[in-house]
């Protein structure tokens, strides 16, 4: 897909893959309307619109699309990036964190995926990019809550990609393994470090998928560091 001109929308753009996804985005010429509880305060461009969303909010997420489509014809681009996790024995965890989970991680992309594919479908093009884990792949100690979250990402995923392919609409899920973003606040025995991957090489790896020819599909993305601790000593 040719990038110049088009309309994204790009959820939980305040820091991490999402700034760096819109970053990304908007220089290449693409009018890039982010979704967000907290603004990010290193975007601002012309092409970028912030409008305050809480992604677990259904009403909140129409209502963001609504002063979208009141300015654009087509929203060629959703980008599926907002996302949280806690971790612990599963039962150790709360029920509010296992539900911000649910309601975000899930919740979140299937009000949006709603709110853009009858328009995708009547204009003939699109691509969904939803952003999972590399917990959608394994199941991991302690992070089973989380993994759960993610494996409906995957489910919804290839699920959607076999429904839009024929209507020429491409959904692209990615796996990254350990980035380095604030994504482990919640957890404070992990500390982001360079060993990790990068907010920026992600977002790259993503804006590539996007770029390439309409008949070019990339369903899976598994991206992981290469070495995740560190060298050997």
């Amino acid at each position: 897909m040719e990038l110049n001109n088009k309309v994204a929308v790009v959820t939980g753009v305040s820091k991490g893959i999402g700034l760096a996804l819109c970053q990304l985005l908007t220089n290449a010429g693409v009018k890039v309307y982010g979704l967000g509880r907290t603004q990010n305060s290193e975007l601002h461009v012309p092409n970028f619109v912030f409008i305050q969303t809480d992604v677990r909010d259904y009403q909140s997420v129409v209502q963001a699309f609504e002063q979208i489509f009141q300015k654009e014809n087509a929203i060629h681009i959703l980008i599926n990036n907002a996302g949280l996790g806690y971790f612990g024995n599963l039962e150790d965890i709360e029920l509010a964190h296992w539900n911000e989970m649910m309601q975000t991680n899930v919740n979140g992309i299937f009000y949006c995926c709603k709110q853009v594919i009858p328009a995708m479908k009547q204009n003939g093009i699109g691509h969904i990019v939803n952003i999972a884990s590399t917990a959608a792949l394994e199941g991991m100690p302690q992070v089973s809550a989380y993994c759960a979250s993610k494996w409906a990402v995957k489910g919804l995923s290839e699920s959607l990609f076999r429904e839009l392919r024929d209507f020429k609409i491409k959904v692209t899920c990615i796996y990254p393994g350990s980035t380095k973003t604030d994504f482990f606040r919640n957890s404070p025995g992990i500390q982001p470090h360079d060993y990790m991957l990068m907010p920026e090489d992600v977002a790259l790896s993503i804006v590539q998928a996007l770029q390439m020819p309409d008949n070019f599909h990339t369903v899976n993305l598994e991206i992981r560091p290469l070495q995740p601790k560190g060298p050997k000593k």
